[in-house]
């Protein structure tokens, strides 16, 4: 009854059973049929059926609720029953590129405040740690801001900005950001991501034609092929990736620079779990120590 559930979740979250398919690795007739058997089970229909498609009626929509609250609790069924203020399981997800800083500092403290609570890390791009912690498996998510907005029944929690530099090789000449776009290949940081969308934004608002040669969905990935080389690239000066190896440079935006959020997104709640609370206290004291201290290696030209 679980996967169902969770089939269930999807066709809504994604709008067609053909897209949830997509999302959770089924054909769209398992899909169909997991939902057939879930309505079967129930004994009413979940959907409003006219041809091809399906529209979620007022039994389905009462269902959803129940049906992600119950998910959520099966998600839970590991953890230790007791008290959940001491101890418990905290399931965070994170970017690659926050793990080995803002979330290691963030969770030195927290494990010193609450050293009996177990904590497994998910990593994982934006989106697809949005979506885990819609469908309640996971607590709260680290994450680049969605350029998009986020969900009603989400609260999020600035946390650092990272400014996006270009990055060059260190041989080559030039300190016209502009002119080193347009002119070098671009390294281009992929679309499909939080970040990368930021990047394409950017190139439309100040009208640059690039001369597109890869694209990759890793900040290091990008640095080192500038090292080698292979042309320049927009990337967020990201603590993690500091200093900067010795074959690139960074050139800055000037008055044109923009920014990358990284924050804390959690669902919204009357009373959070005391583990949760804690969590997003040492995320912002470990975010405060990295603005008082001096980042190495940063300096743009």
């Amino acid at each position: 009854m679980i996967s169902e559930l969770k089939t269930f979740i999807a066709v809504c979250r994604h709008g067609t059973f053909a897209a949830a398919g997509e999302h959770i690795g089924l054909t769209q007739s398992a899909v169909s049929s997991q939902i057939r058997r879930l309505e079967e089970s129930l004994g009413f229909a979940l959907f409003d059926r006219t041809g091809r498609s399906a529209t979620l009626n007022a039994a389905g929509q009462t269902t959803l609720a129940r049906a992600e609250e119950i998910c959520a609790l099966y998600a839970r069924l590991g953890d230790p029953p007791s008290d959940h203020s001491t101890r418990g399981l905290l399931r965070v997800g994170a970017i690659a590129s926050a793990q080995p800083t803002l979330l290691a500092r963030a969770l030195e403290g927290f494990r010193k405040a609450l050293p009996l609570v177990r904590v497994h890390v998910s990593p994982g791009v934006s989106m697809r740690l949005m979506d885990e912690l819609d469908a309640g498996q996971i607590d709260a998510a680290l994450i680049i801001r969605p350029p998009f907005g986020t969900l009603p029944d989400m609260s999020w929690q600035p946390l650092v900005q990272e400014p996006y530099v270009l990055i060059a090789p260190k041989g080559l000449p030039g300190r016209d950001w502009r002119q080193l776009i347009e002119a070098q290949p671009f390294l281009r940081y992929d679309r499909a991501s939080f970040g990368g969308r930021m990047v394409e934004a950017f190139l439309r608002r100040e009208g640059l034609s690039v001369d597109d040669a890869i694209e990759v969905d890793e900040i290091a990935g990008l640095i080192h092929l500038a090292a080698k080389g292979l042309g320049v690239a927009l990337v967020p000066l990201v603590e993690a990736h500091l200093p900067l190896p010795a074959g690139v440079r960074a050139v800055s935006l000037g008055a044109s620079t923009f920014h990358r959020e990284i924050g804390l997104l959690q669902r919204k709640s009357r009373s959070s779990p005391p583990i949760v609370v804690q969590f997003a206290r040492s995320l912002r004291e470990a975010a405060a120590v990295r603005r008082r201290t001096t980042r190495p290696g940063s300096r743009t030209t």
